[in-house]
């Protein structure tokens, strides 16, 4: 799936019956990094957690390995989670996939470029502190 460069957040959320309209609640942090104006107007990208693709199949049809959800040189905007055991800030992006950030502390939210990426962890070197 393509990512636009123009995505200004990506969060999991339910939806929620509010009467004669559907809600999806956008999370507090959102609203405070400022990646989100309330009563702005926004395009929405749902993506079901059930829905499985063509291309992450084998020709048997069977699940193949997960792909790590980001790439060489892609920039993401993530939050400070935990501290690993050398000190670096540990952040988790889709399917609790670990960027491992140095030089960052926990509660930071930090813009990172990836720069090297395995199948279970990813590095990324902070690119902007000030979010």
């Amino acid at each position: 799936m393509e990512i636009s460069d123009k995505l200004l957040c990506l969060f999991s959320a339910d939806v929620s019956d509010d009467g004669d309209r559907y809600v999806v609640e956008v999370p507090k942090r959102e609203i405070e990094t400022g990646a989100v104006e309330p009563g702005e107007t926004y395009r929405v990208a749902l993506i079901s957690s059930e829905v499985e693709r063509a291309e992450d199949t084998d020709e048997d049809n069977v699940p193949s390995e997960p792909q790590p959800p980001v790439e060489p040189g892609e920039i993401r905007y993530v939050e400070i989670e935990d501290i690993g055991k050398q000190g670096d800030g540990i952040a988790r992006v889709e399917r609790g996939y670990v960027i491992i950030v140095p030089g960052a502390d926990v509660g930071e939210r930090v813009k990172v470029e990836v720069t090297e990426v395995k199948s279970n962890f990813a590095v990324g070197e902070i690119i902007d502190e000030d979010l």
